[in-house]
């Protein structure tokens, strides 16, 4: 899978000013239909106060966080599936990222102009999801097409392979013709696995980006429930920020400033520091933590990683030589207060090539080669 965020939505719903925030990257934004026609592409430093906190504990000369990478795709609109608008285009663009942030417009101003010209959330993320679905069944028919004639002529085997991904095809394609996405569909690994060339893009996990206005930061609206309501349904998380608020913050030179304008909403960080994490934790990622008086630094690895997978992220020498993690867990050293407190805890672990590295693990490693 991919390991970016695809920004996406309909025209006009604050993509760019997203974007933009997030960055610190410009996107072009305007009140106008298809502003953004080139995907833009930024990356974004992964906030994290674990980090924080052993860059101080450890008095380091050198903090490097993790970092997500966020593309902002043109706008959409109904009809993009057989090519209205920028359609072909944006469907090319989001196949290429491992996950969508689906940005829904949960705002009144009548200064900016929506597509539709009126602000509908069910409907806007209905427009989505149904040209999403379309695109998809386009492509799984030609796949169901070509299968078919293949298994003509394949011998056994092949014919046992094709069996699962004609299986898995006539699965997903009842509900891509009802505008459903194939992610929901109860298929097996094997059967998912079998998908995977098919690059279906109502595949990629979802997430839904609620842009309000000031006082639906501070208190919600009937908007953001709607959103929240449809995202239960898909088991889909939810985000809720004010682009306009962010683009302000993201303005501001100093943390002292921007922890003031926070307070003043009653807010402890940005809806684009929860955004960034809930995009990172959506792609499989975790970070496990290496720190000393030189460098703290956060490091990125997929759920599930090893620790001679890990060591590799750092550098491949330490992953061929492997010899032995040396670990113990964030949450122990707030605990306990220090490496020597932990050892007496009996919480400093030796870790060996089959062990699972876990999020926020702080971790030794030795290796020989």
């Amino acid at each position: 899978m991919a390991i970016n965020c695809g920004i996406v939505g309909l025209p006009n719903v604050g993509k760019s000013t997203i974007f933009s925030a997030l960055t610190s990257a410009p996107a072009e934004a305007a009140n106008y239909p298809f502003c953004t026609i080139n995907p833009n592409i930024g990356i974004v430093d992964l906030p994290d106060s674990r980090l924080d906190f052993l860059a101080e504990k450890f008095q380091t000369k050198r903090k490097v966080p993790a970092t997500v990478e966020f593309v902002d795709i043109a706008g959409l609109v109904k009809g993009a599936s057989k090519g209205e608008g920028l359609g072909n285009q944006f469907l090319a663009n989001i196949r290429e990222v491992g996950v969508i942030a689906h940005v829904v417009r949960c705002f009144e101003n009548a200064d900016i102009i929506h597509v539709n010209n009126k602000i509908d959330p069910a409907d806007d993320i209905e427009t989505i999801n149904i040209e999403l679905a379309f695109a998809d069944l386009d492509t799984v028919n030609k796949r169901i097409e070509k299968a078919q004639r293949a298994s003509r002529v394949m011998g056994k085997d092949e014919q046992k392979k094709a069996a699962v991904v004609l299986g898995a095809l006539n699965k997903v394609k009842p509900l891509l013709e009802n505008g459903k996405a194939a992610r929901i569909a109860e298929l097996s690994e094997e059967e998912k696995e079998a998908l995977y060339d098919c690059h279906l893009i109502t595949m990629k996990p979802m997430m839904y980006v609620c842009n309000v206005d000031e006082e639906g930061v501070r208190n919600g609206n009937a908007y953001v429930d709607v959103v929240k309501k449809i995202a239960a349904e898909s088991d889909s998380d939810v985000v809720v920020i004010c682009g306009k608020f962010e683009a302000e913050l993201a303005e501001m030179s100093s943390a002292e400033e921007r922890l003031e304008f926070l307070g003043e909403l009653g807010l402890k960080e940005s809806g684009l520091a929860t955004l960034s994490r809930a995009a990172y934790h959506l792609m499989g990622l975790r970070t496990f933590l290496t720190a000393g008086q030189d460098e703290c630094r956060a490091w990125t690895i997929h759920a599930g990683d090893t620790a001679p997978k890990a060591a590799g992220v750092i550098h491949t020498d330490f992953e061929k030589g492997f010899i032995k993690a040396e670990t113990y867990s964030f949450d122990d050293l707030v605990k306990y207060g220090s490496e020597v407190e932990i050892k007496a805890a009996g919480k400093y672990r030796i870790e060996g090539k089959e062990y699972i590295v876990q999020d926020g693990d702080v971790i030794f490693f030795k290796f020989n080669v």
